[in-house]
């Protein structure tokens, strides 16, 4: 037990790294550029998720509390 506690601390620890910016790894470079495109991107620019990938909400569901109607499969445990 003491060596999964002791494990997981350690794992965790080494998952907080330090945050820095994106560099390629050296000998890489970035992907090229897509068709039409004026400029490459930079790393952070493809980091960005689109609007699409997260949307939000644009419709409120309930406007006001409502009453709950009775629901038949809501059966106390035997």
């Amino acid at each position: 037990m003491r060596r999964t506690l002791a494990l997981a601390a350690l794992l965790s620890l080494c998952a907080c790294g330090q945050k820095t910016a994106l560099e390629p790894v050296e000998g890489t470079a970035l992907p090229p550029a897509p068709y039409g495109a004026e400029a490459q991107p930079t790393s952070e620019e493809l980091l960005a998720l689109p609007p699409t990938a997260a949307p939000d909400r644009s419709v409120e569901l309930r406007t006001r509390s409502e009453e709950r109607e009775d629901d038949p499969f809501d059966l106390p445990p035997e």
